[in-house]
């Protein structure tokens, strides 16, 4: 298995990594299947997202994406942080072994369930765009490389 460089650089030096005691979402997802944690903690100030955590139990594909994920949607706005796609990690990621792509659809989705929570906590409405993953890759269209 061939890992791009960007992977690898994520991997070996993962950014924004820790653990936020004050963090206003949480998001945490799992792929049962192979054994992926995710968890995100975001920090919001008028709708910006100040700072963001990842803990990360998994393979180096999982690391990477976190780590590329969090480097993503940092000093961005909640709506853009919204839009953030698997398909737009793995491209920053100069790409994912096909196997591993499933590490990119979990790092939208634990980005995803921690703006549902800071939304929760903060009685804010939402629609769709926080609707999750349903995890049939192999027939989503949305997943990359599929």
């Amino acid at each position: 298995m061939l890992y791009s460089d960007k992977v690898m650089d994520h991997f070996t030096n993962p950014r924004n990594v820790g653990k936020m005691d004050d963090a206003d979402g949480v998001g945490e997802v799992g792929n049962a299947k192979c054994g992926d944690i995710m968890r995100i903690f975001i920090k919001v100030e008028d709708d910006i997202i100040t700072d963001v955590k990842f803990n990360t139990f998994g393979c180096a594909s999982a690391i990477a994406t976190s780590s590329m994920a969090t480097e993503m949607i940092k000093g961005k706005s909640i709506k853009e942080a919204l839009e953030l796609s698997n398909k737009a990690v793995v491209e920053a990621l100069d790409g994912l072994p096909t196997n591993k792509i499933h590490c990119s659809v979990l790092a939208e989705e634990a980005v995803r369930a921690a703006v549902k929570d800071y939304y929760d906590r903060n009685g804010i409405e939402y629609g769709d765009e926080l609707k999750s993953c349903p995890g049939h890759c192999e027939s989503c269209e949305s997943c990359a490389g599929h």
